[in-house]
C-alpha cells in the first residue's frame, strides 16, 4: 500500500471515528434525561391512575383529540421491553469489553 492511500484510508477512518464518538456523546446525553421517563412509564404502566384513565377513556370522557398512545398497554409495555433489551445488549458490550480489556 502506498503512503497517500494509506493516509486517505486512516482521513477515512478518523473522519467517520470523529462523527460517530460526537453522535454517541449526543445520544449518550438523551439517555441519561430518558431513564426518568422510563421508570415513571414503567410505575404509570398497570397502576390504578393508569386503570381511571383507561375507564375515562373507554367512557368517552376523554377530549377526542387527545393523544393516548399511553393508554395502549401493548405500546407501553413494548417500549419498556425495547428498553431492557437496549440496557442488555449494553451490558453485554461492556462485560466483552472488560475481558477484552484484560
Amino acid at each position: 500500500m502506498e503512503k497517500t492511500e494509506r493516509i486517505e484510508q486512516m482521513e477515512q477512518r478518523f473522519d467517520r471515528a470523529k462523527e460517530m464518538v460526537q453522535e454517541i456523546a449526543h445520544v449518550l446525553e438523551h439517555y441519561e434525561s430518558v431513564q426518568e421517563d422510563i421508570r415513571l412509564l414503567d410505575a404509570y404502566l398497570g397502576s390504578e391512575e393508569w386503570k381511571a384513565d383507561m375507564a375515562a377513556d373507554e367512557a368517552g370522557l376523554l377530549p377526542a383529540d387527545l393523544k393516548r398512545g399511553v393508554l395502549s398497554e401493548d405500546g407501553i409495555w413494548n417500549l419498556l421491553e425495547d428498553w431492557h433489551e437496549l440496557q442488555e445488549k449494553m451490558a453485554q458490550k461492556k462485560a466483552c469489553q472488560s475481558l477484552h480489556d484484560e
